[in-house]
């Protein structure tokens, strides 16, 4: 049970304001947030995944959000929603809202004289903020965070912790960066030459549009020449690397560990699974679903679900699997021998 610090909102106020179908009393409050099976009475669950709907009839919930199709399995309270899980993120947005610390700028930190900061944003503990940079209303800038000169953090945009914001790198409107995310380092240009290589100078910016989140130690590499962007409601979980001059589409969401190469172009609502990796100077279309794993080596021009990952299998028989793989070539001669000695036989008969 997930408790918040505020008075709970009655079933009656969630149905008005989320515009969902009540099946149970007005007044009956809720203050806390849990699981099927964890729930108590003062407590509000849901219902998305079709796996865990055995749950449903013994829950002790106070109310239960879910789809109409499963309305009549539940036994006692219920919010009925289109889409329960977003409408689930909305009421534990309003049941555990995030408190802004105050506005104005910490005494360890080091803003430079040049630098325009809000009267309203806030900045935290040992923060440098860069010449020329520009802070917009009621950002957050966290403990030991770095903003290079000529940066832009819009406003309303929240970096947790320990960011690095590169030189001339422009950050839009209610954008949350979470801790350990640089963005703006140099991307990996080098040019090799008489047994060498040469660092190729990176003069290009990051881009992040409006309502974009970053997740824990995710690196976005400046531009080579042309600018690396993140266009509107970008959603990135913790540890991917984007490359230089990549061009990510609204809407679309990539997972933990993904690797993009660079000046790869990225369609607007992609979902792209943990673990992928996508090489460099392709074009994604848009609403293309990479699964988990995959490797994407050419360029994808219709939507849909693509993949190359191999799912785990007992250790024995991924053994076997491997035995076999191994006798492919073996077996592709000796078919190709049976193959000719088949066709000289028919050319024979003739």
């Amino acid at each position: 049970m997930n408790q918040s610090s505020h008075p709970g909102p009655t079933l009656g106020e969630l149905a008005r304001d989320l515009d969902l179908t009540l099946h149970g009393p007005e007044d009956y409050r809720v203050s806390g947030l849990a699981t099927l099976a964890s729930a108590g009475p003062e407590d509000l669950a849901f219902l998305a995944n079709p796996a865990y709907a055995g749950q449903l009839a013994d829950t002790r919930a106070g109310a239960v959000i879910l789809a109409a199709g499963d309305r009549k399995r539940c036994p006692g309270h219920c919010l009925v929603s289109r889409n329960p899980y977003a409408d689930w993120a909305r009421i534990a947005a309003r049941l555990h809202p995030v408190t802004a610390p105050p506005a104005g700028i910490h005494a360890s930190a080091a803003v430079d004289a040049t630098a325009r900061v809000a009267d309203s944003a806030s900045i935290g503990p040992h923060v440098s903020v860069g010449a020329g940079s520009q802070i917009d209303a009621r950002a957050v800038i966290g403990p030991g965070c770095v903003i290079e000169p000529g940066a832009h953090v819009g406003a309303d945009t929240t970096l947790v912790a320990q960011v690095f914001i590169g030189r001339d790198c422009h950050l839009g409107q209610r954008v949350i960066i979470h801790p350990g995310v640089v963005i703006g380092a140099d991307g990996f240009g080098l040019a090799f030459d008489q047994g060498r290589w040469h660092k190729v100078p990176q003069v290009g910016r990051v881009l992040i549009g409006n309502d974009c989140e970053i997740g824990a130690n995710t690196t976005i590499d400046r531009g080579a020449i042309e600018d690396t962007v993140l266009e509107e409601d970008v959603r990135l979980d913790n540890q991917v690397q984007i490359a230089h001059n990549v061009r990510i589409g609204a809407h679309t969401a990539i997972a933990g560990c993904v690797g993009i190469a660079g000046s790869t172009r990225i369609g607007r609502y992609c979902m792209i699974a943990g673990a992928s990796g996508i090489a460099g100077h392709l074009y994604i279309c848009d609403k293309v679903v990479i699964t988990a794993m995959s490797t994407v080596l050419e360029s994808i021009d219709q939507p849909g679900q693509y993949g190359s990952g191999i799912p785990a299998r007992p250790q024995r028989r991924w053994q076997r699997v491997l035995v076999r793989l191994g006798q492919l070539d073996d077996w592709a001669r000796r078919l190709k021998r049976v193959e000719q000695r088949l066709s000289t036989a028919e050319t024979e008969k003739q």
